[in-house]
C-alpha cells in the first residue's frame, strides 16, 4: 500500500470557487468549495493552508488545513470527552447512527466521486465504485456483533468473555483509496464504542474531511474527528500518550516507523501495508479470458492498488498465448483523465510516486529487459501524471520489477513448468497480502492456494473483497484485520469476567 507521509508543495493561491460537486450551498447540504478540520464537533481552520494538484491536469485544488501540535491535543482531548459519552451508548444506538450516516452518504455520492477523481485520479467509473463500497461496507459491518461469550455457566460460577471499546483510537489514510478505506476504520471503531481520529494523506484529504463533516450529522463531539496536515502530524498522533489503539494502512516503511512510536504506550496497533500479489496461471485455462481478468486487475487504479495482481506465473504450455492477450489489453487501454469518457488507466496519483514508477522504468531499461509492446504509444495532450502501462516478458526472478511492489502500471509475466517450484517463487516475498490460482481443475487450484502464504487467497479471481469476513495480512503485508468479527474485537479489549455467589 502507498506511502502517505511525503512532503507536498504548498500552493498559496488556488482557485479561490473551485468546487467538487453542483449542489447548493443550503446550510443543511454539506458544501465542496470549502474544506476544513473537524474538531469537537466543529469545523476548524488553522492559520496555514495548503492544496493538492489534480493528477491529470495539475491544476490546484481547493485548500486544506495545516494542523499544529495544539490541534492535535485539542482534538484527543476531545475524542477522550467522546470516547466516554459513545461507549454508553447501546450497540443498536450506535448501529443506527451509522446506517443513518451511509444513508445519508449515498446522498453525496456524485459529490463524493468527484473529490475522488480530481484528488486521486481514477476513472469515474471505479471512483464511484469507491463511494458505493464505502456505504456497504458501513452497512455490512453494521450487520455483524460481539455478543458476551459464555465460558462456563455451573452453579458454582459464571464466566464470560467480552469485549470494551479501547477509547480514543485514531486511522492513519493513504492516498490511493481515501474514502473506502476510512469507512474501513470508522464503521468498526464507532460501531464497537471507541472514539476515532482519522488522519487523511497529504497526497488526498478532501473526501476524509467531509466523511468526518457529514458525521457531525449523526455522531457526538469527539466521535468522529479529521485531521488535515503536514508529514509531522502523523507522528504527533502516534505518539501521543492518551491514543489507545493507531490503525495503519500505508508503506511497510511508513508502518515499521508508526509501530516504533506506539511501542512508546504499548498502544494497541494494526497494518495493511504493501502486497507483492503473485497470480498463478495454470496450463489447462482459456488464455483470452484469464489473461483479461489478470490484466484488469493489474490495472485498477493504474496498479496503485495493494491487492493489485504484480507478478504473473504462466504455465509455459500457455504462456505465449496469456502473454500475448495481456500485452493485447495494455496496448489497448484507454489512458485519460478521469472524467473522460471509456478511460481506464488514469493518472499515477502524485508526483512522488510518479517519480517512482518513472524509476522503475528506468531500471527496466537499464537491465534491458523485454518490454511489451515494443512501441509503446506516446502520451499526447495530456500533461498530468501519466504512464503508459507496459508488460514485462519473463524477467529473472531477482528483478526489482518482481522483487519490489512498483505501484503503477508494470507488469512482470514469468513462466512456469513445475508446481511445487512455482509455489516456492510465489512465496519467494516479504509480503503476504494477496495471491490467486487460476484453473479448471479446482482439485489442483486448491492444493496450490493450500500453499501460499497470503492473508487473502482467490481461485479463478483476484482482489475481491467481502466486508463480513477478515481482510487479513501475512509476513511484513502487515497484521490484524480490517473487515469482518475479526476487524471488530480489533478496536476492542477483551475482558474475562468471573462471578461466584455470596
Amino acid at each position: 500500500m502507498a506511502d502517505n507521509t511525503e512532503s507536498l508543495v504548498y500552493l498559496t493561491r488556488p482557485p479561490e470557487n473551485q468546487t467538487f460537486g453542483n449542489i447548493s450551498h443550503d446550510k443543511n447540504q454539506l458544501t465542496f468549495t470549502s474544506f476544513q478540520n473537524v474538531i469537537d464537533g466543529e469545523l476548524s481552520s488553522t492559520e496555514l493552508t495548503r492544496s493538492t494538484v489534480n493528477p491529470s491536469t495539475l491544476e490546484a485544488n481547493p485548500k486544506v488545513p495545516v494542523c499544529t501540535q495544539h490541534d492535535v491535543d485539542k482534538a484527543i482531548a476531545a475524542a477522550q470527552r467522546g470516547a466516554e459519552v459513545w461507549a454508553k451508548v447501546s450497540w443498536e444506538e450506535r448501529k443506527k447512527a451509522l446506517e443513518a450516516f451511509a444513508d445519508a452518504l449515498e446522498g453525496y455520492v456524485t459529490e463524493f466521486t468527484h473529490i475522488t477523481v480530481r484528488e486521486n485520479g481514477l476513472p469515474l467509473p471505479l471512483a464511484k465504485i469507491d463511494v458505493d463500497w464505502s456505504i456497504y461496507t458501513i452497512r455490512e459491518i453494521c450487520k455483524l456483533s460481539l455478543p458476551d461469550k459464555v465460558i462456563e455457566a455451573s452453579r458454582g460460577r459464571h464466566v464470560i468473555e467480552r469485549y470494551t471499546p479501547i477509547g480514543v483510537t485514531v486511522g492513519i489514510v493513504p492516498w490511493n483509496g481515501p474514502i473506502v478505506l476510512s469507512c474501513f476504520k470508522i464503521a468498526p471503531a464507532l460501531l464497537t464504542g471507541n472514539a476515532l481520529i482519522l488522519k487523511p494523506s497529504p497526497f488526498a484529504p478532501y473526501g476524509v474531511l467531509k466523511l468526518a463533516e457529514l458525521g457531525l450529522r449523526f455522531f457526538p463531539p469527539g466521535v468522529l474527528q479529521a485531521l488535515s496536515g503536514n508529514d509531522d502530524l502523523g507522528p504527533w498522533l502516534t505518539a501521543h500518550p492518551d491514543v489507545g489503539r493507531v490503525s495503519f494502512t500505508g508503506s511497510c516503511a511508513t508502518g515499521k516507523k508508526v509501530m516504533a512510536s506506539c511501542s512508546a504506550h504499548l498502544k494497541r496497533v494494526s497494518m495493511e501495508l504493501g502486497g507483492n500479489d503473485p497470480a498463478i496461471v495454470c496450463e489447462n485455462v482459456n488464455p483470452a479470458i484469464v489473461a483479461e481478468r489478470i490484466a484488469s486487475v493489474a490495472l485498477s487504479r493504474s496498479g496503485q492498488l495493494c491487492m493489485a495482481v504484480k507478478r504473473v506465473y504462466v504455465h509455459e504450455a500457455v504462456y505465449d498465448a496469456v502473454l500475448a492477450e495481456i500485452v493485447k489489453y495494455f496496448e489497448n487501454v484507454k489512458v485519460g483523465d478521469g472524467f473522460d469518457s471509456d478511460t481506464v488507466v488514469g493518472p499515477i496519483s502524485n508526483r512522488p510516486q510518479y517519480e517512482r514508477v518513472k524509476e522503475f522504468l528506468a531500471d527496466i531499461e537499464e537491465a534491458k529487459l523485454d518490454v511489451l509492446p515494443k512501441r509503446v504509444k506516446p502520451i499526447e495532450g495530456l500533461k498530468g501524471f501519466f504512464v503508459r502501462p507496459v508488460v514485462v516478458a519473463n524477467p529473472p526472478d531477482d528483478a526489482r520489477v518482481v522483487v519490489d511492489e512498483p505501484f503503477g502500471p508494470i507488469l512482470p509475466v514469468m513462466k512456469w513448468s513445475n508446481e511445487a517450484d512455482v509455489i516456492r517463487r510465489a512465496n519467494n516475498t516479504d509480503y503476504g497480502l494477496g495471491a490467486s490460482v487460476w484453473s479448471r481443475d479446482l482439485g489442483q487450484a486448491d492444493n496450490i492456494a493450500d500453499k501460499l502464504q497470503a492473508g487473502n487467497v482467490w481461485i479463478n479471481t483476484h482482489a475481491e473483497l467481502q466486508a463480513s469476513a477478515a481482510f487479513a495480512c501475512h509476513k511484513q503485508s502487515g497484521f490484524g484485520s480490517e473487515l469482518g468479527v475479526t476487524g471488530l474485537t480489533g478496536w476492542c479489549n477483551v475482558q474475562a469476567v468471573y462471578t461466584r455467589p455470596l
